[in-house]
């Protein structure tokens, strides 16, 4: 693509619809242009300056458009998305991909068909701690990967009762399938991204405990690698309280020679014969306030990850999470629910052609 500013469109006016506006505000090379969705679509394009327009449809057939963000709620993902890929337009999803894999699969398709960039939004990887717990395992600091342990517990009392706004309803729409589908793909994703190998085999425990909950809230999950390593993940979002310290998102990662304990909001700490270490310490990420959440280091993710969106759209290397990495997570998550609701170990066989954990 020959523009030298990648002109963007969002799909969504929610707590996301802002961090992507923000984002897009603060990445050389990305201009916004307009904004649709939700009630406060036409409140969100006044304080960035850009038009609101008044449908999906209109938004994507603007011709000084050339990629569209869907930040919109799950059920609504591959529609838009599709809709957008189909005019043409580079498309930046925000996690997770679709709400299902033969969703994931079209959009796929679609975009490889109209040669135009499919991304989903993997903003971990633009974490201090996560991208120097990367280089480690790539580099062999621990030796052969053996186990990795996740956990990601939310206190939802906290967000509802912040500045955030919003009714939450999407959270306990069935149209979003579950909570796993929310958290699970950044567990998912970092594990691949870390080791270069991919889900093979899924067993999971996963239920409802919130009352008056239409769908899944917690979830433990076992998972194996196609590269052997064994994995485990806890999610849930029903704590009555504020989540046990530094554990909103953990990994404990154990290597044939080393150990790595992974906080991507604190240290990264390795172990080894010389005992333990802090190798990385990712500065405060403020996201428990709206306010706070828009400002300062937590913005600078989601900066790099539109950058590294307008360079695949710019045909140079991109560290972004691609179409295939977003079916991945996808796929993985609605094993975990399927396994559960059956009762067995479900098998993942992915196509060589659509792996893309380390590209």
């Amino acid at each position: 693509m020959n523009t030298d500013t990648i002109r963007f469109g969002i799909t969504g006016s929610g707590f996301m619809g802002r961090t992507h506006a923000e984002a897009i505000k603060r990445c050389a090379g990305a201009s916004l242009r307009a904004i649709w969705g939700g009630t406060r679509a036409s409140g969100l394009a006044a304080a960035y300056g850009v038009d609101c327009s008044p449908s999906v449809e209109a938004l994507i057939a603007r011709e000084d458009i050339d990629a569209i963000v869907v930040t919109t709620p799950h059920s609504m993902h591959a529609a838009e998305a599709l809709m957008a890929i189909e005019a043409g337009k580079h498309v930046l999803v925000e996690k997770p991909l679709a709400t299902s894999v033969e969703d994931c699969d079209r959009l796929i398709e679609a975009a490889a068909r109209r040669r135009v960039v499919l991304a989903v939004g993997y903003q971990q990887r633009f974490r201090a701690n996560n991208i120097r717990a990367r280089d480690l395992i790539r580099g062999n600091a621990i030796g052969e990967l053996l186990t990795v342990q996740v956990s990601m517990p939310i206190y939802m009392g906290g967000m509802q009762g912040g500045s955030f706004g919003g009714t939450w309803a999407w959270w306990n729409d069935p149209g979003s399938v579950g909570h796993i589908l929310n958290s699970g793909p950044h567990a998912v994703d970092l594990v691949r991204w870390f080791s270069g190998a991919d889900v093979s085999l899924v067993a999971a425990f996963c239920r409802t405990f919130g009352p008056d909950w239409e769908v899944e809230d917690t979830t433990l999950a076992v998972f194996e690698l196609s590269n052997g390593t064994l994995c485990s993940l806890f999610s849930s979002r029903v704590l009555p309280a504020a989540s046990f310290p530094g554990e909103d998102f953990r990994f404990r990662i154990v290597g044939r020679s080393g150990l790595l304990d992974l906080d991507p909001y604190g240290e990264l700490r390795i172990a080894d014969r010389q005992g333990w270490r802090v190798v990385s310490t990712q500065p405060p990420v403020a996201y428990q306030e709206a306010d706070s959440a828009f400002t300062g280091i937590r913005m600078d993710a989601y900066r790099d990850q539109v950058s590294a969106f307008v360079d695949a759209v710019q045909d140079r290397p991109s560290a972004g999470g691609t179409g295939a990495d977003g079916r991945a997570g996808v796929e993985a998550c609605l094993a975990m629910l399927r396994s559960s609701r059956e009762r067995r170990f479900i098998e993942i066989t992915l196509p060589r052609r659509r792996f893309s954990a380390s590209e």
